[in-house]
């Protein structure tokens, strides 16, 4: 298998002109899907808000110099992709840089941060950015699935193939019974990233991330009709987090996907609306347009694992371990940890796996909470993950972090940064 040109930890934080560097990373609030005060925005829209924020941040960038954008996402019409270059053009990116969309479901848009840095390392473009957009609120009902398009792929002999299909929370519950994570453990692991999210946003450590949106919003009541006028309003916080979540009150709810289960609405993921930008080039490149003193970190590799579709959710626990191979790094030269948190169940094995439980307790791993506090807006998850990286790896004075998730159908993707 080919590796990366430099491996080993001390390798990997030398700095060098093919670097691909980092010089910000951006996103909006998430917000809950239905209920938010995005759900009335269109996944462009917030497109537009975050890469008219990335310009905003790098006054010193021509926007022509940027050669590709490209965009993770799952559900939006079309793939997104000509509303997409339409939100791109609107945000001021001219029309010569070229735009794509990337769907690998949950790692959309750490693929596409990938797919771009690859370009990068290539030669075939000097400057990019990668992210990505999701509105569920618009798009989460989508019905066009392989069985109702392609009904003997439900009768196939084949098991996995059948198991591609199968609802995300089943695959959460067989994580749990296969693995022995208990319905008691997941809720502990749900209020713990509730209230560290919580305390993140008291303590303002989302705000150098989190990019206002001005959009509309119309109230709705109970029976989820729209009532009253619409509203212009302006965006500035994620409102999935529970600020008084308790044990006592996570342990009433009732399993959301089987019965008898153990996955709830409240240890696992909310269906959440957002989106998120990171702006790369060649380190040489911001050498030579005087940027240097603006990059905020590097990307060092990514890898992708396959597993079995009916616990995808273990897909970390099998990308992690195949990503510190590539780079020649071990466990202990990451100093913090992102790992999307799908399913309580999910999180709680693979961190048993990986062996990063005293991590976690340390606040090496999701330190500001993860998906069940924050959202899951799926194809920006992986974009936001690396905008709240970043940050804390600096006010931590960590150098190596990692960014991973499960990935519906049965994988896992994991990508290392560096901190300038």
């Amino acid at each position: 298998m080919s590796g990366p040109i430099r491996k080993g930890l001390s390798s990997i934080l030398q700095k060098a002109p093919t670097d691909i560097v980092i010089l910000s990373s951006l996103r909006t609030p998430i917000t809950r899907s239905y209920k938010g005060h995005l759900k009335d925005a269109y996944p462009e829209e917030l497109l537009a808000t975050v890469l008219r924020a990335t310009l905003a941040a790098n006054p010193n960038l021509d926007p022509a110099l940027i050669n590709d954008v490209g965009i993770g996402v799952v559900l939006s019409e079309l793939g997104g992709s000509k509303a997409g270059r339409m939100a791109m053009n609107h945000a001021g990116i001219p029309t010569t840089t070229s735009f794509y969309t990337v769907n690998r479901a949950c790692s959309s848009s750490l693929s596409a941060i990938t797919n771009v840095a690859h370009q990068i390392a290539t030669g075939m473009i000097d400057v990019g950015i990668g992210g990505g957009m999701e509105s569920m609120t618009r798009n989460y009902a989508s019905r066009a699935i392989p069985t109702v398009l392609w009904p003997e792929l439900v009768e196939s002999s084949v098991k996995d193939a059948r198991d591609c299909i199968m609802p995300m929370g089943l695959t959460s519950e067989n994580v749990a019974e296969r693995y022995g994570v208990s319905r008691a453990d997941q809720d502990a692991f749900a209020v713990q990233s509730h209230q560290r999210a919580a305390k993140a946003q008291a303590d303002g450590l989302f705000d150098k991330e989190i990019v206002p949106v001005q959009t509309r919003y119309q109230e709705i009541d109970k029976s989820g009709k729209k009532v009253g006028e619409i509203q212009d309003v302006t965006v500035t916080r994620d409102d999935g987090i529970r600020t008084n979540i308790t044990l006592e009150g996570m342990a009433k709810l009732k399993p959301a996907f089987k019965q008898g289960g153990t996955s709830t609405a409240g240890n696992s993921s909310q269906i959440s609306d957002g989106a998120a930008a990171t702006l790369m080039m060649r380190r040489s490149t911001a050498t030579e347009l005087g940027l240097s003193s603006s990059i905020i970190g590097k990307w060092a590799g990514s890898q992708v694992a396959g597993c079995r579709p009916d616990e995808m959710g273990i897909g970390p626990a099998l990308a992690i371990p195949k990503l510190l191979e590539y780079t020649g790094l071990k466990t202990e030269d990451v100093g913090l940890w992102e790992i999307n948190e799908a399913f309580a169940s999910q999180a709680i094995y693979c961190l048993r796996q990986l062996g990063l439980e005293k991590a976690m307790e340390e606040g090496r791993v999701n330190p500001k909470g993860g998906a069940i506090a924050l959202g899951h807006p799926l194809g920006a998850t992986g974009a936001r993950m690396l905008a709240d990286l970043l940050p804390e790896m600096e006010r931590q004075g960590l150098q190596t972090g990692v960014v991973s998730m499960c990935i519906g159908t049965g994988m896992g993707m994991a990508g290392l940064f560096v901190r300038e």
